[in-house]
């Protein structure tokens, strides 16, 4: 669900007129939103808190008291002094100020920028001592690679368009209380949203169900819990037919996604020209089957089947035909979607039990309609009548008869090759145990994301470090903290 700012803002309203109040609701948004830092950030380090006038701020200086007891260095920043801010807001300072410091002996040297500048009742261009701090906080993210989170709404987007002023905040970390605004969803709000977080407080609110987020609160329902008893057969049977002479490499990342993922028994068919490379470098685990007719990959009998990672230009005709009569499940992505769009058989003939993984420029091949990539998407789907993964900083999930899911994690270094091959491993190995098309390339979107963030920092490493291989061998990590709920 999103909700536009007047959504929202009647629900506190609602809330608070009856009786109820709001300081409760802003000390727990602030300790969430702390707790959301420290996730990302465990070990004491640098912080900078942004403040406004209103509420928005108050709820940066509880971030700012508790990282503070929590032995972080934390500076505080005003765009038009303390003595102007809101009144909950000024009590909130004086709980910081009255804050022993006990600032930890060696703090990390990372630099935290939190942005409570502006919530969602303010709109229209960034002036006077609002501008002046967000172009601090904009400078600082740059010049110092800083990391911002953002409470509740990056300063200058517009939470009901997401149109961007001039001077906008650039979050890296949006921590999205209560429920997100309609206006992240927008193509254009994407690189000041950032990574999405969840901060949910008990404030009733209704909004559009057409389109949602990806949390953990939303997927984790979606797994499923294996018994003790489970066996190999009962945790799917995933055949998968990738990789050809020069792009070897997506078939074994696309045996990794599934296997990493939990896959039962996991069949790689390769040509048998390049058997051999694939057959040595495969993990022991995956079981490599060279082949040279159709027949020969159907022997596996496969509960589920992904084709076309790095298959090459003219991917054999039979597996096209394959896509469009086997009766199992399917998962298509790259040279094989490419293969479909030059075939005579339009992507409306497929099974209704196929997700169709492409990026924009496959996306752009299949299909000469255009838009922004909700719409796009939710069109596409309902007019092929399959299950269609739009891949992207914010991959977009759309199936007949379901809302639009959009992802939540990642980050800018999964801007590299590979990374689509793991999620097609991914989403079959989900299908195989027992998810639909739709929720395996929700899980999976989430899950790619999640292991590229856990990559990146179990190594302390920057993000354009991160390769395909890496973010693979975390999926594990990514998976418990599904399992967990965590963020």
């Amino acid at each position: 669900m999103v909700v536009t700012c007047q959504q929202m803002s009647s629900a506190e309203e609602r809330l608070f007129s009856s009786g109820v109040s709001d300081e409760p609701f802003m000390d727990e948004a602030g300790r969430k939103c702390a707790e959301a830092i420290e996730f990302f950030f465990p070990e004491p380090a640098h912080a900078q808190i942004f403040c406004g006038k209103g509420n928005n701020g108050g709820d940066a200086l509880v971030v700012g008291r508790l990282l503070k007891q929590r032995g972080w260095d934390v500076g505080v920043h005003f765009s038009h002094g303390p003595e102007d801010i809101s009144k909950l807001a000024k009590r909130k300072w004086e709980q910081f100020q009255n804050e022993p410091d006990t600032r930890a002996a060696s703090l990390r040297p990372d630099l935290i920028l939190v942005d409570g500048l502006l919530g969602i009742g303010a709109s229209g261009a960034l002036r006077g001592g609002i501008r002046e701090q967000a172009d601090h906080i904009n400078r600082l993210r740059i010049e110092q690679f800083g990391t911002c989170f953002a409470i509740d709404i990056p300063t200058g987007l517009n939470g009901d368009t997401g149109k961007r002023y001039e001077g906008s905040v650039v979050a890296d970390y949006t921590l999205s209380i209560t429920a997100a605004k309609s206006g992240f969803t927008a193509d254009d709000a994407i690189p000041a949203v950032g990574r999405l977080v969840e901060i949910p407080l008990d404030i009733p609110v209704e909004g559009d169900d057409s389109v949602r987020f990806l949390f953990p609160s939303n997927l984790r329902p979606r797994l499923p819990r294996r018994e003790f008893a489970t066996h190999k057969g009962d945790a799917g049977r995933v055949t998968m037919v990738a990789g050809s002479r020069g792009l070897t490499g997506a078939a074994i990342l696309t045996a990794m996604g599934a296997s990493n993922t939990g896959a039962g028994l996991t069949t790689l068919c390769v040509e048998s020209g390049i058997y051999e490379i694939v057959a040595t470098r495969c993990p022991a685990e995956i079981m490599v089957k060279p082949f040279q007719e159709v027949a020969e990959i159907l022997e596996t009998n496969p509960d589920v089947l992904a084709l076309g990672p790095g298959l090459g230009n003219d991917p054999h005709s039979d597996l096209i035909d394959l896509a469009f009569s086997h009766p199992s499940p399917a998962v298509l992505d790259a040279d094989l979607l490419n293969a479909i769009a030059r075939d005579s058989r339009k992507f409306s003939g497929l099974p209704e039990n196929r997700l169709l993984t492409p990026h924009p420029g496959e996306l752009a091949r299949m299909s000469s309609q255009s838009g922004n990539r909700i719409s796009l998407t939710r069109e596409l789907a309902d007019d092929w009548g399959v299950t269609l993964l739009h891949k992207g900083a914010r991959s977009a999930i759309a199936s007949p008869g379901q809302p639009v899911e959009l992802n939540t994690t990642g980050h800018s270094g999964m801007a590299s090759g590979g990374m689509g091959d793991v999620l097609t491993g991914v989403c079959a190995s989900l299908i195989g145990q027992g998810l639909s098309t739709h929720d395996a390339a929700c899980v999976g979107s989430w899950l790619i994301g999640r292991a590229a963030e856990i990559a990146r920092d179990k190594d302390d490493s920057a993000p354009e470090s991160v390769t395909a291989m890496t973010m693979a061998n975390c999926l594990g990590p990514a998976l418990r903290d599904l399992q967990r709920g965590f963020l």
